[in-house]
């Protein structure tokens, strides 16, 4: 038997036996038996006393109910249920429970429809998400997929429901024609446009001057948007960048033709632009100092925007605007169907062009409110590198000014149709999805899945998602959470979005 001596250290007994030799008879094993037992006794007897602080310290609570149980029929008072203590924390205690789904963005925006793995109303507003969530650095949505999926009514039952939070809609540019009754509807403007149509639109209207901007400098923000308006026309009739003499030549034949619309006491129009720039002298009289000639630089510029003039564009452009813009409107939209038909998009890309020009008074004032800008049929505008500038300066000003940019396309491959790997469209079309912060899937095709992955950054799991969702079910990727929702429309709504009515 041994002990170990007291130190500085907690005490600490414990016992053994110790050799005894054989020659030993019965009374002394027994004796030695006896010390042996006694030895271990105190030892135990020790090591509790000093156990005693620690377990104090480590003591349960006391129980919320009685020995007997939790009052209640549901209280299990018969004490069949035996289960012992166990602690843990939450994050262990979510891994232990496997039935758990998505909180959800939460309760504030417009009802959109089903959680369908939350089994629970699935709300979305992106002003109200902006700055409340992690990742969500800006209002802007994509919205892909297939035909015949419900995206069109999706498009619209924002537009629809967004109205009874106050927020206006614009589309500057319907090439179906589908806006016309939801505009309608909502007490809003459809303005159509095409040739034979009385509707007439003037680009280079001057937009209402805000209170805190002097004259002096909103004329020159004036003359900028217009030279940027007929810079674009220009491009896009061309299919090539302006040459400098050629951006000097718009530039002179601009100010001569504001100056003389300004003594008339009228607008200027696309008509007296073309018109100068057909007319060589003008050009070189005005220029002055300016070295070369510029009515011989300008000869393709003026066959350019005569096209709007007297080409397939006439009678839409060309004269003072029949329409007032009216920026409390709740919706307006520029039907452009008649242009829609033939298989070259380029009057419709300048038929939009114009129109966005005409309505960047409402869109610019920051006073206007929160408004929607939607993009219907985007893919058919992805060719165009021109417009995808005019779109990408909207998405970078959407915080600023206060859209909410929602662009439609079919598949997400539709974006690397904007040019070649590396040209300046296809940049400019992966920027544009860059500043979605949300991004809704419908159902793609097989061939689709992959190109809609890579872009997008989908996991496995989102990828085997998008290949299997049935109408009217989409993945929301929003800033970088995904939900799996089944829009839900009202009997109402359903026949005022109907595409399928010829189908029918």
């Amino acid at each position: 038997m041994s002990r170990h001596r007291p130190g500085r250290r907690a005490r600490r007994a414990s016992a053994s036996p110790l050799f005894t030799p054989h020659g030993a008879d019965r009374t002394a094993r027994r004796a030695a038996r006896k010390q042996l037992a006694e030895a271990r006794a105190k030892a135990q007897a020790a090591a509790v006393e000093t156990a005693g602080a620690t377990a104090a310290e480590a003591e349960m609570p006391a129980p919320l109910y009685a020995p007997a149980g939790r009052p209640g029929t549901a209280s299990a008072r018969g004490k069949r249920l035996r289960l012992p203590a166990h602690r843990m924390t939450t994050a262990t205690a979510s891994g232990a429970y496997p039935f758990l789904a998505e909180g959800g963005l939460g309760a504030e925006g417009i009802y959109i429809g089903r959680d369908v793995h939350a089994e629970g109303s699935f709300v979305f507003d992106p002003f109200s998400l902006y700055g409340k969530v992690e990742g969500f650095t800006n209002p802007n949505i994509l919205l892909a997929g297939v035909i015949g999926q419900g995206k069109s009514a999706l498009a619209k039952s924002f537009a629809l429901r967004s109205v009874a939070f106050g927020y206006r809609v614009y589309v500057p540019c319907d090439p179906k024609g589908e806006w016309t009754p939801v505009a309608t509807a909502l007490g809003g403007t459809s303005i159509a446009l095409g040739p034979g149509l009385p509707g007439r639109l003037n680009p280079l209207d001057a937009a209402p001057k805000p209170p805190s901007i002097s004259d002096a400098d909103w004329a020159g923000e004036v003359r900028k948007r217009r030279l940027l308006l007929l810079g674009s026309l220009a491009r896009t009739v061309l299919g090539r960048d302006l040459l400098p003499m050629e951006h000097t030549a718009l530039d002179i034949a601009l100010d001569g033709v504001v100056q003389a619309a300004t003594a008339a006491g009228r607008a200027p129009l696309l008509g007296d632009i073309a018109h100068t720039l057909a007319q060589p002298h003008l050009l070189d009289a005005a220029a002055g100092t300016v070295s070369g000639h510029l009515g011989d630089a300008a000869r393709d510029l003026s066959h350019a925007l005569r096209r709007l003039v007297h080409g397939d564009l006439a009678g839409m452009f060309d004269a003072p605007s029949t329409v007032a813009f009216d920026p409390t409107s709740p919706m307006l939209s520029i039907d452009l169907s008649r242009l829609g038909g033939s298989g070259d998009d380029t009057a419709l890309v300048l038929a939009m062009t114009c129109a966005s020009a005409w309505m960047e008074a409402a869109l610019t004032d920051p006073d206007g409110g929160r408004r929607w800008i939607v993009y219907d049929e985007a893919w058919r505008l992805m060719r165009h590198p021109g417009l995808l500038q005019r779109m990408q300066a909207q998405w970078k000003l959407s915080r600023g000014l206060g859209i909410a940019n929602l662009m439609v396309i079919h598949r997400l491959s539709d974006l690397l149709t904007a040019g070649d790997a590396g040209s300046q469209g296809r940049a400019l079309a992966k920027g544009l999805l860059a500043d979605c912060s949300t991004r809704i899937i419908y159902r793609q095709e097989t061939d689709q899945i992959q190109a809609a992955a890579t872009l997008l950054g989908l996991t496995a799991v989102e990828t085997e998602a998008i290949s299997h969702l049935t109408r009217g079910r989409g993945l929301w990727r929003v800033a970088g959470r995904s939900f799996v929702v089944q829009h839900l429309l009202h009997p109402t709504e359903k026949s005022l979005f109907d595409t399928d009515a010829r189908m029918h």
